[in-house]
């Protein structure tokens, strides 16, 4: 493998056409700059600058390299050189953001007009977060997530927490359970809207419920928390959801605290380490968590 030194002395012996002045410039004797020139010959296998009377011109080959290696040289330098201010007014890109149900809803504006007064040129993705594969985190089809960590989530994954939520209960306005004193018994006894991505999956509500001896019936189940309440809003069914989360999507709607003691969760931004040091990433990072504060109030996490 080529010394990748050896570019930026060609470089300059093909600016210069000269092995003096092109030590000069590089701050090398004449004899180390002649080496330079040996191995440079020997590496592309071509005499690359020739003597014509006291001078050196370059070869066919010699030109044909020349506007190449500027252009390598050029960019190695600027790869190399500390990253300059970030010009926001400037930056043009698409941040990709996979949420959960709700996040849209609720800290979406508050991103976008944060986005649209200081970058113009960014455009945002929010897609649907399916799942908790740390996948699209690591190979760049996704720039932030927004979820709880949990033991399956990928321990290369940087985390930032957000806020904490918990778990309440929704029902439409005027449902019976609008007009009492929700006990575990009330709660239990009606139909449910149940959230699960996979399969129907026992949780801490039916954990809590079993210790008192009861237990829900669920009657559907849905894939987000928006389509829950949709139903919930225009049936007798009952929705349970994170109360930060979908504050927009149960307006008009009855909420309660739920009977039953459940943890409460803490949602956190997710993203991958080799994004941790780019500016305009820090950049969209700092919109997010300020925008989780201007849309659900000062985080307690």
């Amino acid at each position: 493998m080529a010394d990748l030194n050896l570019l930026v002395a060609l470089d300059v012996l093909l600016a210069e056409g000269s092995v003096a002045r092109a030590a000069r410039r590089l701050r090398l004797s004449p004899s180390a700059m002649s080496r330079t020139l040996s191995r440079l010959r020997e590496t592309t296998g071509d005499p690359l600058l020739v003597r014509a009377g006291r001078g050196l011109v370059p070869t066919p080959r010699a030109l044909e390299l020349r506007e190449r290696v500027s252009r390598l040289v050029e960019d190695g330098e600027a790869a190399l050189r500390p990253q300059e201010n970030l010009d926001l007014k400037r930056l043009v890109r698409t941040f990709t953001l996979r949420t959960s149900d709700g996040f849209v809803e609720n800290v979406g504006p508050a991103i976008l007009a944060r986005v649209r007064a200081e970058a113009p040129g960014v455009r945002l993705r929010f897609v649907q977060k399916a799942d908790k594969d740390g996948a699209p985190l690591r190979d760049g089809a996704v720039d932030i997530e927004t979820g709880v960590v949990e033991p399956m989530t990928a321990p290369d994954l940087r985390a930032h927490a957000l806020f904490r939520d918990r778990l309440v209960g929704a029902v439409r306005a005027g449902h019976p359970l609008s007009k009492v004193k929700i006990t575990p018994s009330h709660y239990a006894a009606g139909e449910h809207v149940t959230v699960a991505r996979k399969s129907l999956e026992r949780g801490p509500i039916d954990e809590a419920l079993e210790l008192l001896g009861l237990a829900r019936e669920t009657a559907i189940i849905v894939g987000g928390f928006s389509s829950a309440l949709a139903l919930a809003r225009f049936s007798d069914l009952i929705a349970t959801v994170p109360e930060r989360h979908t504050g927009n999507l149960r307006a008009g709607m009855h909420s309660f605290p739920l009977p039953v003691s459940v943890p409460e969760m803490t949602v956190s931004l997710l993203w991958h380490p080799r994004l941790d040091a780019d500016p305009a990433h820090r950049w969209l990072r700092r919109c997010v968590l300020d925008a989780c504060v201007t849309s659900l109030g000062p985080s307690d996490c």
